[in-house]
């Protein structure tokens, strides 16, 4: 699934290519058929991610509401940025570039650049506009870009009204809600639950954009016990799991990945970009020894999700 990091640089994708131009809007697959003919010709005047959800504002008040769900993705094509992630570089965040990451090639170029929980930069493109591929929920298309929705949860036309209500159920996302009025909201909702910890973490209306890999990660960074009820970890430690969503996110919005192993060197960098078996702590580590005792990584289901946990480090 796509976590809210994914959300974010699809939301920069959009600002930096379509916004200001006349949008063709269509439904390849036919079942948006109507919403795509309200928005049809007008412009994108605003691009908003707000957790897992993508927010495109139009010229006419109009807004497209997407939820990438468990499976959805888009695929930008055409003259697209994929050629720097310039915060990053600035700040000395990259952790460097493969072959088949998108921050290896220069910008702007004619491709396709696909985007959900990961990013695939794919050839060249021979033809414009592309054929759609797959079945392809909506097409915006500019005279130089090309986006292609496949397999969301939701996508659907709003008002301002309706968007308001949307953002308004959702808890607090670092990148959108001041970051310290941010930590307090989380900080209460967390502290008054009998619900387990890693349940929380997991519940969009408690805080926005964390998904299954971030809550793992994070629940072992804190060296908590994800059964926990949340009115029973100290209050440190929630603030903790705050801050520290607020630094992993700024890493993946700038890298692309879901990197949650610090301090790594040179070459822990590098196999972390090249493998997602490199970058973490426990998520997806079922019987393999934890990185710090040693014990075997644990896994089971909870919330319809799978949990992994260290149990000596996380008891």
């Amino acid at each position: 699934m796509p976590e809210g990091h994914s959300v974010h640089r699809i939301a920069r994708q959009f600002a930096a290519n379509f916004t200001g131009s006349p949008v063709a809007v269509s439904s390849p697959q036919g079942r948006f058929a109507q919403g795509a003919a309200q928005l049809d010709g007008h412009s994108i005047v605003q691009s908003r991610a707000v957790g897992k959800q993508l927010f495109l504002e139009f010229d006419h008040g109009l807004w497209l509401r997407v939820h990438l769900g468990m499976y959805g993705a888009w695929d930008f094509a055409g003259d697209i940025s994929v050629g720097s992630a310039p915060d990053a570089e600035r700040t000395g965040t990259v952790v460097g570039a493969h072959e088949d990451s998108p921050w290896s090639i220069g910008a702007p170029r004619r491709t396709r650049l696909r985007m959900a929980e990961s990013e695939k930069l794919e050839p060249e493109l021979e033809t414009w506009p592309p054929e759609p591929v797959g079945q392809v929920r909506v097409r915006l298309l500019t005279e130089t870009a090309c986006a292609d929705l496949r397999g969301p949860t939701a996508c659907e036309v709003l008002t301002i009204e309706e968007v308001d209500r949307a953002i308004a159920k959702l808890g607090p996302d670092p990148l959108v809600d001041d970051p310290a009025e941010g930590e307090e909201r989380f900080t209460a909702v967390v502290r008054r639950k009998p619900t387990p910890i890693a349940l929380l973490l997991m519940d969009q209306s408690v805080v926005s954009g964390i998904g299954n890999v971030y809550r793992a990660e994070l629940l072992f960074r804190a060296r908590l016990d994800p059964f926990r009820p949340g009115r029973e970890v100290p209050e440190e430690t929630v603030r903790g799991l705050w801050r520290d969503w607020v630094h992993l996110l700024r890493i993946g919005v700038e890298t692309g990945h879901m990197l949650t192993i610090d301090d790594l060197d040179e070459e822990g960098r590098r196999r972390a970009i090249a493998s997602r078996d490199d970058r973490h702590w426990v998520y997806h580590r079922a019987g393999e020894p934890c990185r710090v005792c040693g014990t075997p990584i644990a896994m089971t289901e909870l919330g319809g999700r799978k949990l992994y946990w260290c149990p000596a480090d996380q008891s």
